[in-house]
């Protein structure tokens, strides 16, 4: 039997500080919904949209075990931009199993990014990114991921321990259903520490100083060896000066 660790829960009067002095902070639900302004019953109204996520068809370990939407925006202060729908891409030096590729998943859903609770999430991503590098245009890419253990095993990370190519990254669990597994770790990127919890409760939150932190998630089975189960997460991505791609054709 496989032990689970809670999270080591960050007060949010202290969210700023913890990211710069340990790199990462995790956020229980109902700060979340202080931290992004908005209800539990907002957040929660936007689960349903994982339900439709189309597959992912650029996985190269040959797995059909995840499902996805993506959408870009430009946080400016209060204003809030979605840009016209592009690609995803990373260097090889950050995903060396789909890095140096052109991706283009299917767009989020017009409802979803005009809910004024995900303009809530956008805006809190934004202001932190700003407490932690100095008040900037924030270009955010947003990635709906529901992995599944239809075929047994399902991967959150493939691409195995890594960082994103960004400043700060947000990682909230939305669901999880009849699995085990799934663990968060973290890691210092020059140091030697580390921690490892699980994100259980919907809308719980890790947000990462990604220069300075490796994570991964580890793979997900199916309860009692039944098929079925998922993990339902968003994962933002806060960068300064451009979207990570701009200008590669």
């Amino acid at each position: 039997m496989s032990s689970t660790f809670s999270p080591p829960w960050t007060p949010l009067e202290r969210l700023d500080s913890q990211i710069k002095e340990r790199g990462f902070a995790a956020l229980q639900p109902a700060d979340v919904c202080r931290w992004a302004g908005t209800e539990a019953a907002a957040l929660n109204a936007l689960r349903p949209d994982w339900n439709g996520l189309p597959p992912d068809e650029y996985l190269k370990d040959g797995g059909n075990y995840r499902r996805r939407r993506h959408a870009c925006f430009v946080v400016d202060g209060q204003r809030i931009e979605q840009t016209p729908h592009r690609p995803h891409w990373q260097p090889v030096q950050y995903n060396a199993l789909h890095g140096g590729m052109q991706r283009w998943f299917a767009p989020m859903l017009d409802r979803t990014v005009a809910d004024p609770a995900w303009k809530g999430l956008l805006r809190a991503l934004a202001d932190a990114a700003t407490a932690l590098r100095g008040p900037q245009p924030w270009y955010i890419e947003a990635h709906q991921f529901r992995i599944d253990t239809t075929d047994g095993i399902g991967r959150p990370t493939p691409e195995g321990a890594h960082r994103d190519g960004v400043d700060l990254v947000a990682v909230f669990l939305v669901e999880r259903e009849g699995i085990k597994g799934g663990e968060t770790r973290v890691f210092e990127a020059d140091g030697p520490n580390g921690q490892r919890f699980t994100l259980a409760e919907p809308w719980s939150l890790l947000l990462l100083d990604d220069p300075r932190m490796i994570h991964e998630s580890t793979p997900i089975q199916p309860l009692g060896g039944q098929g079925g189960g998922h993990r339902d997460t968003l994962v933002l991505t806060c960068r300064a000066g451009g979207f990570q791609g701009d200008g590669v054709v």
